[in-house]
């Protein structure tokens, strides 16, 4: 079913965005990146293009926002964009249903997300019957969410109906309408739906178990075909996570300008709930992704190797060259 649905997502993409690289006279590289949202995860990119990082590369990088991380793994394999940053769990089944989808990088370990409710939900019981949404099916969104119902002790689409609103944002009007009792939701959306008294059920944060964040999904083909693109690309967004980490004021006005956020409480938020989290590295968490495949792929037997979703090949590169270590000395 993902396959036949991967495809026509594909089809329609492919006529929406294109083409996704290209060469001017000069050794410029123009390249479009995806991202779903305007939430905090995913602004590493947002500050490596305006700081400048991926222009010293060599790149011209155009970022395009995309709702939904399914959709967006779509667009990259109808050549929309050879590089996105979406939901690893969109990857993941991409990469199952035969495509050559894979995971090069990623900002952090801790996920972003609470589950919120609306105020006539007391307690987890109080959602059986009642309708939860995510962005698209297949989302980190869709993940989580079923990792908490079984946590519930609820059959999702039994016990509860999964609705798809497209992205955030949508999940979020959802919610305050009553369309949606429930919905996952990173910063600053969960704590604009606390202040309208929405309840917060879960921090997935605080699970104990190991997230993957801020995901960098390319093809395995690209890497083949354009290594050192990815390579440079790979090196800039590096430097913009440290930028991240380390510099608070530079980020908070990148966090303002891309979110459109003009309270100061909301973008101070931001920065503290994700910045202290970017890891140094660009490392993918296998043991993320092993946790990712055993709620995804239940009753398939055996279970996918992490590995086969994963090429830690650039990454590698660029921490045995010592840029890395240079960065964050």
């Amino acid at each position: 079913m993902f396959r036949n649905s991967l495809r026509i997502l594909v089809l329609w993409v492919t006529f929406v965005l294109s083409p996704a690289v290209g060469f001017s006279a000069s050794t410029t590289i123009s390249m479009r990146l995806l991202y779903p949202s305007f939430a905090g995860s995913w602004a590493t990119a947002w500050i490596a293009k305006e700081a400048g990082y991926f222009s010293s590369e060599g790149l011209d990088v155009e970022l395009i926002r995309v709702g939904g991380s399914t959709r967006m793994v779509a667009a990259m394999l109808g050549g929309s964009a050879p590089i996105i940053q979406a939901g690893a769990s969109a990857a993941l089944a991409a990469t199952a249903a035969g495509s050559d989808v894979v995971i090069i990088g990623a900002t952090g370990t801790v996920s972003p997300f609470r589950l919120m409710a609306r105020p006539e939900i007391k307690q987890p019981s109080d959602l059986k019957g009642k309708k939860a949404g995510i962005t698209t099916f297949g989302s980190t969104s869709d993940q989580v969410l079923r990792i908490a119902l079984k946590q519930f002790n609820l059959e999702p689409n039994k016990d509860v109906a999964i609705l798809s609103l497209g992205a955030q944002p949508e999940a979020f009007a959802a919610l305050q309408s009553g369309a949606v009792q429930v919905v996952a939701l990173s910063y600053p959306l969960y704590p604009k739906a606390a202040k309208m008294g929405m309840r917060e059920l879960v921090n997935f944060g605080q699970l104990g178990v190991e997230d993957i964040n801020g995901t960098v999904i390319t093809t395995r083909s690209f890497i083949a075909q354009q290594r050192d693109t990815a390579l440079r690309f790979l090196r800039a967004f590096t430097r913009g996570m440290h930028r991240y980490r380390t510099d608070k004021e530079y980020s908070k006005k990148i966090l303002a300008k891309y979110g459109k956020i003009t309270d100061e409480e909301i973008v101070e938020g931001t920065w503290q709930d994700y910045a202290p989290t970017l890891q140094k590295s660009p490392r993918p968490s296998l043991k993320a992704i092993q946790f990712l495949i055993e709620n995804q792929f239940q009753g398939k037997k055996p279970l996918p190797n992490p590995d086969q979703f994963v090429d830690t090949s650039l990454v590698d590169q660029l921490e045995k060259s010592g840029f890395i270590e240079s960065l964050n000395k």
